[in-house]
């Protein structure tokens, strides 16, 4: 049999690093390629990830590329961040990332080096079900698993995935790296947010954003009584309780957002539980649509651990999920993702 070809990307940490060494341990001709991102607010760290993976390709004795798509990130995951705030939702943009320019880059450099397949270091795993469909599975590890930010990759994207970190504890990818010499064994995890180094979201959107973010507003109540003056609504996220300035006597909540009259809507904890959600932009991967309500467990954000729910499609981009239990915090702008055993089912985002 000819000796199938894998690209993997490099992102300079130590997930990726031991992914490509168990590639070859598998038996596949490995390539390392890292794709350039980062705009000039990240550069230096861009350049120092570049370096890192280069360093490992030498170790691992495989060809290295670096492939530029800053200009597709600009526009892609950028843009939208910078938009779904403006519109008063909280976005998820390794999401959006994944799909239309991590995985869309890697399977175009495949194409051109003649590879059969990518790979990440991701801590998942892709299946092909019983259905003939490919599906994103829960990893080995629940602390470190990575299926939520996977969930709207499509089927073409999946079939020709690997995602060799899915079978392992984090300290045995970091104890595989130690063990083959990788110099980014001990290195720390990359922060939440890739393009923003100090996770500090207002003042790169007030440094970088093309036109005018929203001004100052007022907080109300759900009913519509004036309690103080809001930052612009940027600012703020369903949910949120610090920050907030506001001498109530007890604590109070972000509980929605209403862009349209520039507003932030206060209230009490109970406030912010509901059985209810619909998303759109969906994106189905264990079916290819639901003829009929099905039972699954749904995560409404990458730290949930999951509740049951009955999943209803309620038009052609729109599924409607009902939760058994209350839930806290549910926000516009973020994914939810519904899994029925440990394989993604859908996932959209919250409307």
């Amino acid at each position: 049999m000819l000796r199938q070809t894998v690209i993997i990307g490099l992102s300079g940490g130590v997930d990726s690093s031991a992914a490509a060494f168990l590639l070859k341990e598998q038996g596949y001709s490995v390539i390392g390629v890292t794709m350039r991102l980062w705009p000039e607010s990240s550069e230096e760290a861009g350049l120092a990830a570049i370096e890192d993976a280069r360093q490992v390709a030498d170790t691992l004795n495989i060809p290295f590329h670096v492939l530029d798509f800053r200009s597709e990130f600009e526009s892609d995951v950028i843009t939208y961040f910078m938009d779904e705030y403006r519109n008063g939702r909280t976005p998820n943009p390794c999401v959006i990332c994944n799909r239309r320019v991590k995985w869309t880059g890697l399977l175009q450099a495949a194409d051109r080096l003649g590879a059969d397949f990518v790979a990440t270091g991701h801590y998942a795993r892709v299946r092909k079900l019983d259905n003939g469909r490919f599906a994103v599975c829960r990893s080995a590890t629940d602390s470190k698993d990575q299926t939520y930010a996977l969930y709207n990759l499509t089927q073409e994207q999946l079939s020709r995935t690997l995602m060799p970190a899915g079978e392992y504890e984090k300290e045995q990818i970091r104890e595989i790296a130690q063990s083959i010499g990788l110099h980014v064994a001990g290195k720390k995890d990359s922060q939440e947010i890739c393009f923003i180094p100090d996770q500090d979201y207002n003042r790169y959107l007030e440094e970088h954003s093309p036109s005018p973010l929203p001004p100052q507003g007022n907080f109300v109540t759900a009913g519509g009584d004036v309690l103080g003056t809001h930052r612009g609504i940027t600012h703020y996220t369903i949910g949120q309780r610090k920050g907030l300035n506001l001498a109530m006597g007890r604590p109070v909540f972000v509980t929605a957002l209403r862009p349209d009259t520039n507003e932030v809507v206060i209230g009490e904890s109970e406030d912010l539980f509901t059985k209810k959600l619909v998303i759109r932009q969906v994106n189905f991967q264990a079916l290819s649509s639901l003829a009929e309500p099905v039972r699954a467990s749904g995560k409404i954000r990458y730290a949930h651990r999951g509740a049951p729910c009955i999943l209803t499609q309620t038009g052609p981009d729109e599924v409607e999920a009902v939760f058994e239990e209350p839930q806290r915090a549910i926000t516009p702008g973020q994914a939810a993702v519904f899994y029925q055993r440990d394989a993604i089912l859908c996932g959209g985002l919250i409307v």
